[in-house]
């Protein structure tokens, strides 16, 4: 049996082969490690950092210098990021890697300069379809928290609305029972005028007739009829019209297309839907102006009017006003939202359209709110202004263009 030889473990090579081995790559290499101590470097990778920023730094600060901001970030993140780099007049595409080994951070950066057109075309191609995918990424996730969080403000005012039904159902389903009543009686009083009509002589029945008149008290029900029925009538239409408005404003707005609406009817049906968050602690004025109809996505607006509807309820502690005012400025349209609420301190103003910020106690609010009205308006090619006094209360005034730009 023939003897068994050990493989002999090879030996690392010298840094001096490696960078004999990788002085003709063309592409450039660059180890270094957290704190830029640079391991290896091979010539190609120093002509190209030759020609960048802060040329008197080492390579691995030059390389730094002409990362983006996040890159290194995103390495140590997700083990590894890509991008294009203008280094002098070339443009280079880099791949940086991150590895820990023992508790130490490693960086390998690989950098291939794009030569001729066809190359630098086929780059650019490249990072257009990515920021493309990028886009659509982001946009989608933007559409999924505008519905998220419209269907979140829905749902906490389901009750209201449940409430705000619940009421004309109520006297509707009470004048039902009145109405069955007096059909009885109105009945009861055909059969004695067609008794007396079949009799031999019907002014002998007259007695009897007024008699029961006087005691089904047909006089009251003649004149509470219409009234009943007038009262039954306005119920449904109310209930009719909060679902109506309540649909309108759970619309997902995907294929919404751009329209011109009236903005006060939009501002009518929010209210009408948030009412009974506000009717038991807030005077609503309302001092509307003459406006034109504007182009927008209506549905999104509604969300912004509730998102400040029910923020300037929040404010007010007890009892308090709210006004809501609109009116022209040349060619944009404005809404004003002013309450007698608490107000907002300056150390606040700087965060309150930021994501996920919220004042409210955990739990009661989502910090989107806000943030998603500034987007939306924004979409618009609007804006929105803040006046705000501690102790006295704010105004958040929107501002949108009468047409979209083309």
């Amino acid at each position: 049996m023939p003897a068994a030889f050990p493989n002999p473990t090879p030996s690392l090579p010298s840094p001096a082969l490696l960078q004999a081995l990788l002085a003709p790559v063309r592409e450039g290499l660059l180890l270094f490690t957290d704190d830029d101590s640079v391991i290896l470097a091979n010539p190609a990778v120093e002509a190209l950092l030759a020609t960048g920023p802060a040329s008197g730094a080492g390579p691995a600060q030059r390389l730094r210098a002409l990362l983006p901001p996040d890159a290194m970030a995103v390495a140590r993140r997700e083990g590894q990021w890509s991008g294009s780099l203008v280094m002098g007049e070339a443009v280079v595409t880099a791949q940086l890697y991150h590895h820990r080994d023992q508790g130490a951070g490693y960086y390998l950066g690989l950098f291939r300069r794009v030569e001729g057109q066809e190359d630098y075309e086929r780059e650019l191609q490249q990072r257009h379809a990515e920021l493309r995918q990028a886009y659509l990424r982001l946009n989608g996730a933007q559409e999924k928290l505008l519905q998220s969080e419209k269907m979140a403000s829905i749902g906490q005012l389901a009750a209201g609305v449940a409430h705000e039904i619940n009421n004309p159902i109520g006297y509707v389903h009470s004048n039902l029972g009145s109405l069955q009543e007096y059909l009885r009686s109105l009945f009861t009083v055909i059969e004695a005028y067609e008794r007396a009509l079949r009799a031999p002589d019907p002014k002998t029945l007259i007695p009897e007739i007024d008699d029961i008149r006087d005691r089904l008290d047909i006089d009251f029900i003649s004149r509470d009829l219409p009234q009943l029925m007038a009262e039954s009538r306005e119920g449904i239409e109310r209930v009719t019209r909060i679902v109506r408005d309540l649909k309108d404003f759970s619309y997902s707005g995907r294929d919404e297309s751009w329209k011109l609406v009236d903005l006060h009817s939009g501002l009518e049906s929010t209210i009408n839907i948030i009412w009974n968050e506000l009717k038991y602690k807030v005077e609503l004025h309302r001092e509307f102006g003459q406006l034109p109809l504007v182009e927008c996505l209506p549905s999104e607006l509604n969300q912004v009017y509730m998102n400040l509807l029910l923020n300037a309820g929040h404010a007010i502690a007890e009892r308090g006003v709210i006004t809501v005012r609109t009116g022209v400025e040349g060619e944009h349209v404005w809404v004003e939202f002013q309450d007698s609420g608490g107000g907002i301190s300056p150390e606040l103003r700087q965060r309150i359209f930021d994501p996920f910020f919220t004042t409210k106690p955990v739990g009661s609010g989502t910090g989107l709110g806000l943030s998603i009205s500034y987007s939306i308006i924004n979409k618009h090619n609007g804006r929105i202004d803040l006046d705000s006094t501690p102790g006295v209360g704010s105004t958040f005034r929107i501002v949108l263009p009468i047409k979209q730009p083309r």
